[in-house]
């Protein structure tokens, strides 16, 4: 039996019922509760199933379960579309396979190497799995500084958990460690066997007190598009939109650009930046 994934069905679906209260679908309160949500027993009974059959759910034993159940108990809590594919994804993981060996490397293909230095103008650079950094532009890393930090260090979840500098970096460094745990949690989802991942998860918990308390959360949220603030060191804050592709051919890669505002105060400081940091070393591992 795998236990972690077990642990993982039954926190996320815990914790998703706990933020649903029975007045909101319906139910009367009943009095006093002693845990916040609903019931195991509400839920059976809102998702139309036996309140067996979703206790063996939430307790990891329901691998055989169908769509249409995991569709209405998402239904049921509210499930948002990545949410609903994370339970997808844990309550009925695929074939069981080895772990890939510690010793393994992500590599970014040549093509999307050349397609990030092509990208002079704006910021770019690829995430792998565990949200490794790959692959960077030089103003990626001008703006990021990939190139000075240990090859190990290169994860965006080390750097906003562990680096003391990440608060001040990040001016809404609340917001970017929610979303940071949030993917990590939806990349375990779908990697539950992932030996650098449960090693990386036990590091951060370790090292952090707010990584504890917002894993335990289970958020799950996919790293799709949005906007960062940074406050760098030579030029000032920048307020940076991303927008975060797929990598064809490469479902555990992703392509995440930075994408000022054309004229903005941070089009112009990353341009001197440019200026500054002019013919660097390009996109390296």
């Amino acid at each position: 039996m795998d236990t972690s994934r077990d642990a993982d069905i039954g926190d996320f679906l815990r914790s998703r019922r706990a933020r649903i209260q029975p007045e909101e679908v319906g139910l009367p309160p009943h009095g006093r509760r002693r845990v916040p949500g609903l019931r195991r027993e509400e839920v059976a009974q809102l998702a139309g199933v036996s309140v067996d059959y979703y206790i063996r759910l939430e307790q990891g034993r329901g691998t055989s379960v169908s769509d249409a159940v995991l569709d209405a108990v998402g239904r049921v809590l509210r499930l948002d579309p990545t949410e609903q594919e994370y339970l997808r994804t844990v309550a009925r993981p695929g074939p069981r396979r080895a772990p890939a060996s510690p010793a393994a490397v992500q590599k970014v293909r040549p093509g999307l190497r050349l397609l990030l230095d092509s990208m002079d103008r704006v910021p770019a650079f690829v995430l792998g799995r565990r949200m490794d950094v790959l692959a960077w532009n030089a103003l990626g890393d001008a703006v990021v500084g990939f190139s000075r930090m240990p090859a190990e260090e290169r994860n965006m979840p080390r750097q906003v958990f562990l680096d003391p500098r990440a608060r001040e970096v990040y001016p809404d460094w609340a917001a970017v460690a929610a979303e940071t745990v949030a993917h990590l949690r939806l990349d375990a989802g779908r990697h539950p066997r992932d030996r650098r991942l449960a090693t990386l998860v036990g590091e951060l918990s370790i090292g952090s007190e707010d990584f504890r308390r917002l894993w335990a959360d289970h958020q799950v949220k996919e790293k799709t598009y949005g906007a960062k603030r940074v406050r760098h060191p030579l030029v000032g804050e920048l307020t940076l939109p991303y927008e975060t592709l797929a990598v064809a051919g490469d479902p555990d890669q992703m392509l995440v650009v930075y994408t000022p505002e054309p004229a903005s105060r941070t089009a112009e400081r990353l341009d001197l930046l440019a200026s500054w940091t002019a013919t660097p070393e390009p996109a390296r591992e």
